[in-house]
């Protein structure tokens, strides 16, 4: 049988399992497709490959189709995302000396189920540094339109952390944030695994806190497919979404984690152990040389409608830009935003697998618990428990409210 070639950038991390699974373990050749993964060292690289057709589709941030769309730093190009790759699987990271200090100033152990305590300890030490005259820390994120970036600001800002004016935060490439915080070039970061696992077991880095913990189901990587592509191949997207539903389910069962390790491990897509691998898509993660937690829902490749585009997710996202002031508030933008997360021809492409469809394309994003009506075979399908650490929820119909109920900063 001859196969349908398509082009897929991507970077060396974790989240990148459904796209190598889909490509490694058949579910792309069982649908007629033979996946070109192409491992790329920047999320500008990936951007660009894509929006110049180098790609047909790409491992994205979750914020750079709707950043390409609107036309943020370059022209715009609709770019969709039909898919969603994970849940969670980020953390924030700093130098060992500084995570020290931090824990001492939270009382000695850091806590990670309560990111609050460990944000407003943050704050401390950065106004005890302040008082000594020390450079303000510099923190480094992937990208400036990334999932980190509104991440991180979101849990400094709680804490009275203007991350404009209190830390510096930097763009740094995830494959070289280790080095850099080697190097002392940065003092910490926020960015997917497995570079702060790799961090803490190189003894440079602890982790200080979680994404998961930050926001429980935040939105991280997608597929991003131009809207021109999908438009002229259609049966290749509707392929490409089967196989990409199927190789999740895979990913996320962990009897399948060792034979996935392995697969990411080679050195064509992230080059590093796969017992480390394996510890990532477990949960069971190492934050400090002598401290490990058991955190199920660190990285989420299935369950919990894991893979289901909501376009509140997107309008989330979007909140965020008009909060830190990288997009003027339009109704236009408003509406393109809601143009990019493609529910519906995620639906229309899974319909009859089996995978749990919600009944809606938006929800309440932060809601404690969400039930959501599926199709009666499958009975319902209950999301949660899904909240910002700081207690807030995001209705997407109340963007303003919403807005109008952060300090300035």
């Amino acid at each position: 049988m001859s196969l349908n070639p398509v082009r897929i950038g991507f970077l060396p991390l974790v989240d990148s399992a459904v796209l190598v699974a889909a490509q490694a373990f058949g579910f792309a050749e069982a649908e007629g497709l033979q996946l070109e993964l192409s491992r790329e060292a920047s999320w500008a690289n990936i951007r660009d490959k894509l929006v110049y057709r180098h790609f047909d589709a790409a491992h994205m941030l979750a914020g750079l189709p709707i950043a390409a769309t609107l036309g943020l730093s370059r022209a715009p190009t609709p770019v969709i995302a039909p898919f969603c790759l994970g849940l969670n699987g980020n953390a924030v990271t700093l130098a060992s000396d500084i995570a020290a200090a931090l824990a001492m100033q939270s009382g000695h152990v850091i806590d990670f189920d309560d990111a609050g305590s460990v944000a407003v300890a943050l704050a401390a030490l950065i106004k005890t540094r302040r008082s000594q005259d020390l450079a303000p820390l510099r923190l480094g994120v992937p990208h400036r339109f990334s999932s980190h970036n509104y991440t991180l600001r979101y849990w400094l800002a709680f804490a009275g952390i203007n991350p404009d004016r209190d830390v510096q935060l930097v763009i740094v490439p995830p494959p070289l944030t280790v080095d850099a915080l080697r190097a002392g070039e940065i003092d910490g970061f926020c960015v997917g695994e497995p570079w702060s696992s790799i961090a803490v077991a190189t003894g440079v880095g602890e982790i200080v806190a979680l994404g998961c913990r930050i926001w429980q189901r935040g939105v991280e990587k997608v597929l991003g497919v131009r809207g021109d592509w999908a438009e002229s191949n259609p049966d290749t997207l509707a392929a490409l979404l089967r196989a990409l539903d199927r190789a999740a389910r895979w990913a996320g069962d962990p009897a399948n984690h060792p034979p996935l390790a392995a697969a990411l491990a080679r050195p064509d897509r992230l080059d590093r152990p796969a017992a480390l691998i394996a510890r990532v898509l477990s949960g069971r993660l190492m934050v400090a040389p002598d401290r490990e937690i058991d955190v199920p829902d660190f990285l989420m490749l299935y369950r919990d409608a894991a893979n289901f585009p909501w376009v509140s997710q997107a309008q989330w996202i979007y909140s965020q830009m008009l909060r830190w002031g990288q997009v003027a508030p339009s109704e236009a933008a408003e509406a393109s935003v809601r143009s990019v997360f493609r529910p519906d021809l995620y639906r229309r492409a899974v319909s009859g697998s089996g995978t749990p469809m919600p009944g809606a394309n938006a929800k309440v994003e932060g809601a404690l618990a969400t039930p959501l009506a599926v199709g009666s075979a499958m009975g319902r399908l209950s999301i949660g428990p899904d909240r910002f650490f700081d207690g807030r929820s995001f209705d997407p119909d109340q963007l303003g409210p919403y807005l109008g109920g952060f300090p300035s900063p």
